[in-house]
Formats: structure tokens, C-alpha cells, sequence
């Protein structure tokens, strides 16, 4: 089974415990490394990001964690960069002023180009996604989720990451109520970014946090996602979005066995700055 995750949360961010009690965790797995990833920083305040004030202390932390535990296991700093145009940081700065190890570039909220507001598509109401799809799209699916993509797809053309994360999430919430994966429309805009990620050389995330907290019935991205990503050759990456230490491998024996069945031969790891395969099944 897969032995390491590049994708959880601490208390420095939306998570439940110290950083520390992750990595206590990742030994008792097994695990060979370990990224954190907390939510980046933004000019504007909110439940889930890394406070700017808190940077310093985020670094001098997974610091002193590398150097405790550098001969059991292999640790990385990253973020989870939010992008929000017109909102956000270029990346390149958090990149460089945190240190980073590798970037994970996610959207969480979107930025209707016609309003001042932000959509935001993720966390545990269902009615934070509805009342923003009323509000900023007056309840035009199609509308919303081709602004979602579009600023996905504008993250991916102008911004420097290597992970793209959970990249379908605008599903999340719409739980079959508003649209269905399989209509051509849908599949149309998974297509264009599919081939933005191939252009910009990226690594597909295959996120399992919506299954296991059952907010999705599949995992982010889906399996027609995964095909196109497997016909184009793109890497991906299993991750787990852990905002909690008993989160780091859920649902990962399943999903590499899912991935096997079909096609997949292998998954990107980290080593010490370097991107390789490792094999699956």
C-alpha cells in the first residue's frame, strides 16, 4: 500500500491537531514521508488558512519536526495555494517566503467576474453551496461551473505548483442534484483542463477525503477524469486531505487497488526535491 501522504492539514491551518501528532501517526503506519500542506495564506480572513503572522512559526515547526524525525522518515513543507483571482498571492511569493518543498494549487472559492463576492464550494453545508449558486449565479449550474473551471484553468496557465488538487470539487455539493458527470457539457470542460494539466506538466491529485467523509459517491476526480488523465499519461498522486491524524491513509488501500484495475501502472512520489514512479499493485 501506498506509505506516504503530501496532502493533510494542521492545527496551523483547518486541522484538528498538532503537527507533531501527524507524524507520530505516519510512523505508526509505516509511512516512508510526510508533506504538510496547510491552506495558504489570504489578505482576508477566514476559518481555514494559514495566518500570515504565523508563517515563521509554521516553518521553525516543520523544521524542528525534519531534524526530530529526518532518520525515520522523510518530511516536506508545502501549501495548499488557494487561488482566488484579484484575492490572492501569486504563488511564487508564498513559495519562496515559506520555503516550500513542492506547492499543491486548489480552488475553494470562486470569484464570479461579476460580482465582488466569492463563491465558496467546499466545507461541511450543503447550504453554503446552494445559497452562493442563487446569489452569484442566480442558479444557473452551467454558469457556475464553467466559472469554476475557468478559474481553475487560469490557476493552471499562470501560476507555479506541481499538484493540482481535488480538481473536480465543484461536484461536492451538487450530489447529482443540479447536473450529472456523464452530460457532454461537463465532460467538455474536465476534457480542457485535462489537456491544460498535460500542457503545464502537472501531477493529478486523487483525493479521497469525499468518500470517507461521504460527501462525495466517488473520489476527486472521478473515473472519467481518471481515464482521460491515464489516455494522456499524466502522473497522479494518492492523497488522503487529512485534517486529522487517523485520516492519513483512508480509503488508500482501496483507491491504489481502484487505480490499478484501471491501467494505472504507478504514482508519483517525493524524494528529497525529486519526483519519481512508484509502482503499483
Amino acid at each position: 500500500m501506498i506509505q506516504y501522504n503530501l496532502h493533510q492539514h494542521s492545527l496551523y491551518s483547518d486541522g484538528a491537531a498538532e503537527p507533531e501528532a501527524y507524524v507520530q501517526q505516519a510512523l505508526n503506519l509505516g509511512f516512508k514521508a510526510m508533506g504538510f500542506s496547510e491552506h495558504s495564506p489570504l489578505p482576508f480572513s477566514t476559518t481555514f488558512s494559514l495566518k500570515e503572522e504565523k508563517v515563521e512559526d509554521y516553518i521553525r515547526e516543520t523544521e524542528r519536526l525534519k531534524e526530530k524525525y529526518g532518520e525515520q522518515i522523510n518530511l516536506y513543507r508545502a501549501l495548499e495555494m488557494d487561488f482566488i483571482p484579484g484575492f490572492s498571492e501569486n504563488f511564487a511569493l508564498w513559495r519562496e517566503k515559506a520555503k516550500l518543498d513542492y506547492a499543491i494549487g486548489s480552488v475553494h472559492m470562486v470569484h464570479p467576474e461579476s460580482d465582488a463576492g466569492l463563491w465558496f464550494i467546499d466545507g461541511p453545508e450543503r447550504n453554503t453551496y446552494d445559497d452562493g449558486l442563487q446569489k452569484f449565479f442566480g442558479g444557473d449550474i452551467k454558469k457556475a461551473v464553467k466559472a469554476y473551471f475557468y478559474q481553475v484553468n487560469r490557476m493552471i496557465e499562470s501560476q507555479d505548483f506541481e499538484i493540482i488538487g481535488h480538481m473536480d470539487k465543484i461536484k461536492m455539493h451538487n450530489q447529482n442534484r443540479y447536473f450529472t458527470e456523464d452530460e457532454l457539457w461537463y465532460r467538455n470542460l474536465i476534457d480542457e483542463t485535462i489537456r491544460l494539466i498535460r500542457e503545464k506538466n502537472l501531477i493529478v491529485e486523487v483525493n479521497t477525503r469525499g468518500l470517507y467523509k461521504k460527501r462525495s459517491d466517488r473520489l476527486f476526480p472521478d473515473d472519467y477524469a481518471l481515464r482521460r488523465v491515464l489516455e494522456l499519461n499524466i502522473p497522479i498522486v494518492i492523497s488522503s486531505d487529512a485534517h486529522k491524524p487517523e485520516e492519513l491513509n483512508l480509503l488508500f488501500e482501496s483507491t491504489e487497488k481502484h487505480l490499478f484495475e484501471m491501467g494505472f501502472k504507478a504514482v508519483a512520489g517525493f524524494e528529497k526535491g525529486t519526483w519519481k514512479e512508484i509502482s503499483l499493485g
